[in-house]
């Protein structure tokens, strides 16, 4: 699903950092920092909203971790088994952390405009990752690369997050929740923009005869 002329570095570069880092919240005390910053106790104490949270933030983090290589043609046409497997996990975890996402987003910091930012987030997510299994499923390759450039660029609202929220606090000196409150919606609506620029741009180059073959070959044995 590798699109040729498409800068991957700069994706690999930040989703590999971002998707290892729910790991601090297994290893350091994360309440004054990070997404628990704010929370009400209850909340935290909340066995369905911890559970979920933990939920939402590991798999979330595999998602990243994962995602990024279905992109590549090399990994695709060397490793087609594995691109499979690979895809799979990811539709696992997405659907995982989709689901958990939408239930803790009824809880976000920053009242409705948030949880409105977060579980449309949420859902799109879902539906995204819902509509690019299908379509493989069927054998259409190029609406399953597309599907997958959106969801991936959904997924990638974790590292886009990380990105605003401190520039806006520290360079622009706003408060944590109108900050919050912006990036709710920042954090993916641009993404989704710049996903839509390359899927329009790279239309007849999203799927090639060799990729259906090789998908379609693949598929009979499954």
């Amino acid at each position: 699903m590798k699109l040729k002329n498409l800068p991957w570095i700069p994706f690999v570069f930040f989703a590999i950092p971002i998707g290892l880092y729910p790991l601090a919240y297994f290893l350091v005390d994360m309440n004054k920092n990070g997404l628990l910053q704010g929370k009400p106790a209850d909340i935290k104490n909340n066995p369905v909203w911890h559970i979920l949270f933990y939920l939402h933030i590991s798999f979330g983090g595999l998602a990243l971790l994962t995602g990024w290589s279905q992109f590549s043609k090399k990994l695709r046409s060397r490793y087609l088994n594995a691109h499979r497997w690979i895809g799979k996990i990811y539709i696992i975890v997405v659907l995982i952390s989709s689901c958990a996402g939408m239930y803790i987003a009824l809880f976000a910091s920053g009242g409705s405009i948030c949880v409105m930012g977060f579980g449309i987030l949420a859902l799109l997510w879902f539906y995204t990752i819902i509509k690019a299994y299908m379509s493989i499923r069927r054998l259409e390759i190029a609406e399953h690369q597309k599907w997958m450039i959106i969801n991936y660029a959904l997924t990638f609202a974790a590292v886009t997050l990380r990105i605003w929220l401190p520039m806006m606090q520290s360079a622009m000196h706003m408060d944590f929740i109108l900050a919050y409150r912006i990036v709710s919606w920042l954090c993916w609506v641009p993404n989704l923009v710049v996903a839509a620029l390359i899927i329009n741009k790279n239309k007849t180059k999203l799927v090639r005869a060799s990729d259906q073959e090789q998908i379609y070959e693949v598929s009979k044995t499954s």
